[in-house]
């Protein structure tokens, strides 16, 4: 059998290394907060050591919640025409919106982290578009904040505000691939929404920094609306994650997710796409015992005598599985420049 990740030996392992994706670094360093999800009900647990990160350069004192009201309220937006006028007035109270604690966090990361979502729109509207895109130390951004919270109106206003998609936090995630790994559907529609396929394409193309691009995360964490989302919003269904060349079509195969790689073949994913060893989803299949999807991926046209860089076709790894054997005809098989059925 192969060592190359086709066999079903080694499926363990691949589910530990391709699926088995670290959760979002924690907003708080000394406590990660339970994962979001889109559907819950009721408020969300704060976070235990939240007053932590409100460590202010400003006073000695933590800031609280409560003050970051008493600093919005202090605060006036400029017109345009009043601008020459009051620039030492304006400088002052921008120093003070981007001041940032010793984390890297502005008043604006801390509203979202605490979540009030009032607050944060005040803050947003305060915040020159520079500003909104300013990295705390674990290069979060507001947006991937937000995103990370499921704050679907802070989200929004970030966006028309103009906050950059593109940045990447310390796990190289931008906020949409934040949002893709925990199924954030309304994030990944607001910031999607007005951004047409060819403004999107360069974030789409992104990879982390263990290669997994927004379709491979919601790929790999099951997110079918999600990736039916991205493939209207034209993302490259055949990209290859980055350490082993699998498409999502490969990783929808490993996971056995049979309603994926039917959306998948459906929407004209590449059913032989080959990894880097040489592999196609067929020979995952085979190799991971599944008949149903090897029959699928048949039925779609997949190559059953494609050879991966170990030379073996997915016959030679079916090891006598009677269901899986029962998909290759015989009479391709030749003997004696004769074919099996011949005998």
């Amino acid at each position: 059998m192969s060592s190359d990740g086709c066999g079903k030996e080694d499926l363990q392992e691949d589910i530990r290394m391709d699926s088995g994706i670290e959760s979002y670094i924690s907003i708080v360093t000394s406590e990660e907060p339970r994962e979001p999800t889109s559907d819950s009900i009721g408020p969300r647990d704060k976070f235990s050591t939240g007053e932590e990160r409100l460590d202010s350069a400003y006073t000695s004192s933590s800031i609280t919640v409560e003050s970051l009201s008493d600093i919005v309220e202090g605060c006036t937006i400029s017109s345009a025409e009043d601008v020459q006028a009051k620039m030492p007035e304006l400088s002052k109270q921008e120093n003070l919106l981007t001041t940032i604690t010793e984390d890297g966090d502005t008043l604006l990361h801390l509203a979202i982290i605490h979540e009030d979502i009032f607050i944060s729109q005040e803050l947003i509207q305060l915040f020159p578009k520079e500003a909104l895109d300013i990295q705390n130390n674990l290069y979060q951004s507001p947006l991937h904040l937000a995103t990370y919270l499921n704050l679907k109106h802070v989200v929004t206003m970030l966006m028309k505000k103009g906050a950059s998609l593109e940045l990447q936090d310390q796990d190289g995630n931008t906020p949409l691939h934040v949002a893709c790994q925990h199924g954030q559907l309304e994030c990944v529609t607001e910031m999607t929404r007005d951004l047409p396929p060819s403004s999107l394409a360069p974030v789409l193309q992104t990879q982390n920094w263990r290669g997994l691009t927004c379709l491979h995360l919601s790929a790999l964490n099951k997110q079918h609306h999600i990736m039916k989302l991205l493939m209207k919003k034209k993302a490259d269904l055949n990209i290859q994650e980055g350490t082993a060349g699998k498409t999502a079509l490969h990783l929808a195969v490993e996971l056995h997710d049979m309603t994926l790689v039917k959306l998948l073949l459906k929407e004209g994913a590449n059913v032989d796409a080959p990894m880097f060893n040489g592999c196609t989803p067929l020979h995952l299949a085979v190799g991971r015992q599944d008949a149903q999807i090897a029959d699928l991926l048949c039925q779609f046209g997949a190559d059953k005598m494609l050879r991966n860089m170990e030379d073996e076709t997915a016959l030679d790894l079916a090891d006598g599985n009677n269901d899986i054997l029962a998909l290759f005809p015989f009479d391709d098989i030749q003997i004696l420049g004769k074919s099996v059925k011949s005998f």
